[in-house]
């Protein structure tokens, strides 16, 4: 996103940098008529995005001291500062190929690694890193670059206040965010396809016709603050966290930045431009020092500055893309939704996958406008985003079909004859697609093995401890050679046991709370005690910042009085409770936690975030962590 440009400020910049975008525009036409983009060659390029986590397994913010050591332009920041990208170079489509692009990223990976050591830090590939908590992505996380700083400022200037961000999977996450960096989650391996001019409009119906399909047997991130969302939760968390859009009372329809499309493209990649310059206002005006068709009036080539760098803040997940290289402008296919991991044997299958099927299902069908709607084809991608391979598609000629059923026996097939025709080594064919034929086959997605490994360690540790586990599993795995589907599901002592999920109150506390009004009932109180098992009802208002907290012991009290129990007394739960208790914040360590209870003589301390409850932290917390170091201590005697 504009890596070189630097943002200017200013309704003057904003009409400067719109004019450079009209101007790119036609600069684009000028050269699509003249026939100067690279025709007869087909390319590969891969982008891989990578977190970096530190030896309790979380988000390590030294993304920039990493950078700084690998001093090489073929790696980039992220917009936190627990991620980096690699970009590799791009490859003529063909041979041995995806052994190259393979070969590649696992030295480029292994580079990183051996930086990000040196600063006490680890590589983890997740579409979404499983141990992420929502105090990792304030504004102390983000890449310290002025463009970063101007994204998250645009953003929620035009929003209008702070992100709701509600995904419901098997479990329902709600919560309220108040920057950009929930985007940083997400981390993918994009694959770039280069095409003609000439081709680009059909290849690009193809690649939206197929990405549903595709998606569904890449899908690898199941999981966000512990919650089981979608099959890949990235696409709903990409979508919300960078979402524009402020809430209207009226019916006025609002395209989304981050977008599967809306329509086909009739004949030429100007229509998608166009329709983005159309839409959506520019994100970040930057001075591009450039002027586009003087530059063709001039005999050269133009970089078109400005239109990439709108292009750059529109997130289709098939995004077209311009560029130039030894001095010729070509255009490529950009797929965004292809998630990170399991491992980089298991993302250049897919990489393959998604190349494959689009040539292979452009020469099997042609047109594919002709023989799919293209709100089936959103449906489609937005169901494989979801189920993942338990998604039902609604495929060519009105079909319904599994995603099973239509990967193994209708996409794959199509996919080897277009990899074949696209002169890929036969040997090439077999070892990528025998990978993908046993994930899909065994419906063992990366998304199925975290989802299956938590439900391995239900019961055992806290929620934090088997997250912790999962992160740890993922690292420890992509050290070998086995693709993701056939790893041994993820142990609960992969994580470090309490030593890694103690330091602060956010990883143990309670969130399931059992709260009451101070203008309801004692009796309620005491009903709760009694039927959930607990010591402590914490007492809310409307706008559920707490205001007391009641104890079992002030209800005995009440209880010896007669005054629980008496339907003649109606006594409410403000003139019992204990006003204003001591609060802590999420991220408070573990041995504040216990001074001030221990100062204070009190056994619940209430979670307190911006003001509203969040969770409890209380003495039986404690007795989970204290079990496991004494049986530890206990051992080394």
């Amino acid at each position: 996103m504009g890596r070189d440009a630097r943002p200017a400020n200013g309704p003057d910049a904003m009409r400067a940098f719109s004019r450079s975008m009209l101007r790119d525009l036609h600069a684009l036409e000028r050269i699509l008529d003249a026939g100067l983009v690279e025709s007869d060659v087909k390319r590969l390029g891969v982008e891989q995005e990578l977190c970096l986590v530190d030896s309790n397994w979380r988000p390590a913010l030294v993304a920039p001291q990493v950078l700084d050591r690998l001093k090489d332009d073929a790696y980039t920041t992220e917009l936190g500062r627990f991620n980096l990208e690699i970009n590799l170079e791009p490859l003529e489509l063909g041979g041995r190929c995806f052994s190259r692009v393979e070969s590649s990223l696992r030295r480029h990976v292994e580079i990183v690694r051996e930086a990000a050591k040196r600063e006490g830090a680890e590589v983890v590939l997740a579409g979404i890193l499983p141990s992420f908590r929502k105090t990792d992505l304030s504004l102390d996380s983000i890449t310290p670059r002025d463009r970063y700083y101007a994204l998250n400022d645009a953003v929620t200037r035009m929003r209008g206040g702070p992100l709701q961000l509600h995904i419901v999977g098997i479990d329902e996450l709600n919560v309220e965010h108040d920057s950009v960096m929930l985007e940083a989650c997400n981390t993918s391996c994009q694959v770039h396809l280069q095409t003609d001019a000439e081709e680009f409009a059909r290849l690009y119906n193809t690649s939206q016709a197929v990405l549903g399909p595709v998606l569904a047997a890449a899908v690898n991130s199941p999981l966000l603050f512990g919650k089981r969302l979608w099959a890949e939760t990235r696409i709903a968390l990409f979508q919300q966290s960078v979402d524009t859009r402020a809430a209207m009372k009226h019916l006025r329809e609002r395209t989304p930045r981050v977008r599967f499309g809306d329509s086909w493209v009739k004949e030429s990649v100007l229509e998608l431009f166009q329709e983005d310059i159309a839409r959506f206002r520019a994100l970040l005006p930057m001075d591009v020092g450039e002027d586009s068709l003087e530059a063709l009036d001039a005999g050269a080539v133009p970089r078109l500055a400005a239109l990439q760098l709108h292009n750059s803040t529109i997130y289709r997940w098939n995004r077209p893309c311009y560029g130039v290289a030894n001095g010729q402008p070509h255009l490529r296919i950009e797929c965004r939704a292809l998630p990170a991991g399991p491992t980089v044997l298991d993302e250049v299958a897919n990489a393959a996958l998604w190349v494959g099927a689009v040539l292979g299902v452009a020469a099997e069908l042609g047109n594919v406008t002709e023989y799919l709607d293209f709100d089936d084809a959103k449906g489609n991608f937005l169901a494989a985003a979801r189920h993942g391979l338990n998604a039902t598609f609604h495929w060519v000629n009105d079909e319904n079909i599994g995603a099973t059923e239509l990967i193994l026996e209708h996409l794959l097939p199509l996919a080897r004859s277009g990899l074949a025709e696209a002169t890929v080594d036969p040997q090439e064919i077999d070892r990528y697609f025998s990978i993908i034929e046993e994930r899909v086959a065994n419906c063992a997605t990366g998304a199925q093995w975290q989802l299956r490994s938590l439900a391995k360690m239900k019961g055992h540790g806290t929620t934090a401890e088997r997250l912790t586990a999962l992160t740890a599993a993922i690292a420890a795995r992509q050290h070998g050679d086995q693709p993701g589907h056939l790893w041994s599901l993820a142990q609960l002592e992969e994580g470090g046991g309490w030593r890694n999920n103690y330091l602060r109150a956010e990883q143990y506390m309670a969130t399931d709370l059992f709260t009451v009004h101070e203008n309801e009932l004692v009796d309620l109180v005491a009903f709760l005690m009694d039927r959930k098992q607990i010591r402590h009802v914490l007492v809310e208002d409307d706008q559920h910042k707490i205001v007391g907290l009641v104890s079992y012991r002030s209800l005995l009290r009440l209880l010896t009085r007669g005054q629980i129990g008496d339907p003649s007394i109606a006594l409410p739960v403000k003139e019992v409770m204990v006003k204003d208790p001591i609060t802590i914040a999420p991220d408070t360590p573990t041995t504040e936690v216990i001074a001030l209870m221990h100062e204070n003589r009190v056994s619940v301390l209430p979670v307190v975030k911006n003001g509203k409850l969040v969770g409890t932290v209380s003495e039986r917390d404690f007795m989970h962590i204290a079990r496991q170091f004494l049986e530890e201590k206990l051992r080394e005697e």
